[in-house]
């Protein structure tokens, strides 16, 4: 299938809008990226013309996007795009240029962020977390990124954990 797939780069322009349908959850925003040049009369960069993207997240990235997405937040978005045009009866002509999310992070370039995985709400029988091997990390004891097998270990472990920085 021949689709047009984009990947911009921006800053969240609205608040994230999160709804539950019938087909399931859906979640947009404007994204407003902004292209800069180096202005060399001037001999600063500057900003140039900003456009502006309706970005639809659908599933669980459209969950994940509004939990996790708030106005000024600088993302990275790639998906399909789509331009709509529609003409109206007396008035002018209405255009519109939407992004149907497959992947949106925040950009880190410009701020630090801490990833949590989201818990399922369910798991096929038999693949629980104890089920998985774990990964053969080639870690000494004495690592505390080491997890540990004793429960009260792995609790000490938390607690120690730096905090995640808040992104800027």
């Amino acid at each position: 299938m021949n689709e047009t797939m984009v990947c911009a780069v921006g800053n969240v322009a609205t608040q994230p809008v999160h709804r539950e349908l019938a087909s399931g959850e859906s979640t947009r925003f404007r994204l407003a990226v902004t292209s800069r040049y180096w202005d060399r009369e001037k001999g600063t960069w500057a900003d140039g013309h900003t456009n502006f993207f309706t970005v639809w997240a659908n599933r669980q990235l459209a969950a994940n996007a509004a939990a996790s997405l708030s106005v000024g937040d600088p993302v990275i978005v790639q998906g399909r795009l789509k331009v709509r045009t529609e003409l109206r009866e007396g008035q002018q002509g209405w255009l519109s240029a939407d992004i149907d999310a497959v992947a949106i992070g925040h950009d880190l370039t410009r701020g630090t962020s801490a990833f949590q995985r989201r818990q399922r709400t369910e798991q096929p029988a038999g693949t629980t977390p104890q089920d998985r091997p774990e990964p053969d990390w080639e870690t000494t004891p004495d690592d505390p990124a080491t997890p540990a097998t004793d429960p009260r270990q792995q609790q000490q472990q938390q607690q120690q954990r730096p905090q995640p920085a808040a992104v800027t």
